[in-house]
């Protein structure tokens, strides 16, 4: 069962992927979509794809901001213009997320796995949080992994180099963390936030460019996305992690259920190093 009201919703990384088919999915559900993309054109695009499913009033409120998430000057611009567009958010799903790459290092020196799928979605979310507010209430759903390691800070600040598995990784561990994180401190503004695994291998670029195949098909994730996003089964998760290859192993399209976290990210001190760790970094990259 889903929420009737219709919703304001965000998506990152949704030129590609499950973040376009959950797009879809949302808008043909009567939802407002707005989607997000590195390149102009290709979000163009996308943007009148999803319009032609559009239903009602819906039609006229699916557009777009263009932002490279591995430049976090430009995350912060399409967040001001988030702030300017809308006058509330509904639902946020941090679903922008990137694993091989030609060029693994940011103008900032920093690994671009630890910016796109971390650094990026903590600035963005926190900038917008008051358009979250306004909403009477929002959903954060951040997009985790399978895939979750230790985080070497020394990494994350970009003074030792990762292979693509361990800095995608540590990235998704430190996103996972941060969520918990977050959870606690926007729980008295009705906010809630559920971390989510949305399916390993599934049948997307990234994946099969990464792996060279899949084990399930992209509606898993972007169902998944979709059921966090709207429906009433969720109203009242937070702080929580849901992991989609649970049920049948991580083979199939059988739907996930909640589950832990690697164990970091249930460990306060941990959580608070994540932090502080993070805030002294992005200190250094603004000053």
């Amino acid at each position: 069962m889903t929420l009737n009201t219709t919703k304001t919703i965000l998506i990152t990384g949704s030129t590609d992927g499950i973040g376009k088919l959950a797009a879809l999915k949302l808008v043909e559900a009567g939802h407002q979509v707005y989607l997000h993309g590195r390149d102009a054109d290709k979000l163009a695009s996308v943007i009148a794809e999803v319009r032609a499913v559009a239903t009602g009033a819906a039609v006229d409120n699916i557009d777009g901001f263009v932002a490279d998430f591995s430049d976090l000057t430009d995350v912060l611009k399409m967040a001001a213009d988030v702030n300017e567009k809308l006058t509330k958010l509904d639902v946020l799903i941090n679903n922008a997320g990137i694993y091989t790459t030609a060029s693994a290092m940011t103008k900032d020196g920093l690994d671009v796995r630890f910016v796109v799928n971390y650094l990026a979605p903590y600035e963005l979310t926190n900038a917008l949080l008051p358009l979250l507010k306004q909403s009477k209430q929002a959903r954060i759903v951040n997009l985790s992994s399978a895939a979750q390691a230790s985080i070497s800070y020394q990494a994350l600040a970009g003074q030792t180099r990762l292979d693509d598995k361990d800095a995608y990784a540590q990235s998704k561990l430190a996103l996972t963390m941060w969520s918990m994180a977050l959870a606690d401190t926007v729980v008295s503004n009705d906010i809630n936030v559920i971390a989510v695994n949305p399916g390993s291998l599934l049948n997307t670029k990234m994946a099969n460019e990464a792996y060279g195949q899949h084990w399930s098909s992209a509606d898993k994730g972007a169902n998944i996305l979709t059921e966090l996003a709207i429906s009433d089964e969720f109203a009242d998760d937070t702080g929580t992690y849901f992991d989609n290859d649970i049920k049948g192993g991580a083979h199939g399209d059988a739907r996930g259920e909640f589950g832990r976290p690697h164990a970091d990210a249930l460990n306060q001190a941990a959580i608070a190093e994540l932090e502080q760790q993070t805030q002294t970094l992005l200190q250094s990259i603004f000053a």
